[in-house]
């Protein structure tokens, strides 16, 4: 399982650790991702992903899953976001027909 956000594209990143005799190794700083089940209004269901804290916050500051992935451009998408995303906007249009 990969260790990157499907919506802000965080991942790993690497750098040092610092002793105070500034002794340097190597090391990796993970992102804090959390396995969320997210509820989709026009899918009806819940959607399960791992997401980083801070695009948890992003979902939820742009008025849930939904809002967020329509007002995203796909560009700025994963493609596990844009699968979902596709889900979507197949979904709603069969509701407005």
């Amino acid at each position: 399982m990969a260790k990157r956000c499907p919506v802000t594209g965080k991942g790993v990143q690497t750098g040092n650790t610092v002793s105070h005799a500034k002794n340097r190794k190597r090391r990796r700083f993970m992102p804090n991702l959390q396995s969320v089940s997210l509820l989709s209004e026009t899918l009806g269901n819940v959607i399960r992903l791992r997401v980083s804290t801070h695009g948890l916050r992003t979902i939820e500051h742009n008025g849930g899953l939904d809002a967020y992935l329509m007002s995203t451009p796909n560009s700025r998408l994963t493609a596990e976001a844009k699968e979902i995303k596709q889900r979507i906007e197949k979904a709603a249009a069969a509701k407005s027909v």
